[in-house]
């Protein structure tokens, strides 16, 4: 069911919620999810400091391995907040921040390989998968709408 404002634009009513109480719900929600990823942001940058202190001296490899990993998960942490808060602040997610994200994890993947048993189908399909992400991010940033063209 639609209605139309003065201005022309739509304005959706479900049968329970109307829009202005489905975005303060949404809202409340990531906004719940992005207080959840601070802390646990927070407590795994406390944790990586702990570990790397207690690996210095005897297990510096395992604990630089432990420190790659865990800041690649932090990294993705904070791209996945951006995409929340794009989406407070536009109403919607672009493309490209959800194209970051999928970087960001496949990248990390790619990373911890080298410090387990690998296979070398597992590597050539994670850089085929990262470089098609690479295309697309390329695609999408070039051709996006919000683009002014000059």
């Amino acid at each position: 069911m639609t209605n139309t404002t003065q201005n022309g634009t739509p304005v959706y009513k479900t049968f329970i919620l109307n829009q202005e109480w489905h975005l303060r719900i949404v809202g409340f929600f990531i906004g719940l999810f992005m207080m959840a990823i601070y802390i646990w942001m927070a407590y795994g940058f406390i944790n990586l400091l702990l570990n790397l202190y207690n690996s210095y001296p005897d297990n510096w490899s395992h604990g630089a391995e432990v420190m790659i990993k865990d800041i690649v998960i932090i990294l993705a942490s904070l791209e996945l907040i951006r995409v929340f808060q794009a989406y407070l602040v536009m109403g919607r997610v672009k493309v490209t921040f959800i194209l970051d994200v999928a970087l960001v994890v496949l990248i990390g993947e790619l990373i911890s390989l080298w410090y387990r048993e690998y296979n070398m189908n597992e590597v050539f399909m994670s850089i085929f998968v990262i470089s098609v992400l690479i295309v697309l991010r390329i695609v999408t940033t070039k051709f996006s709408p919000d683009c002014s063209e000059a």
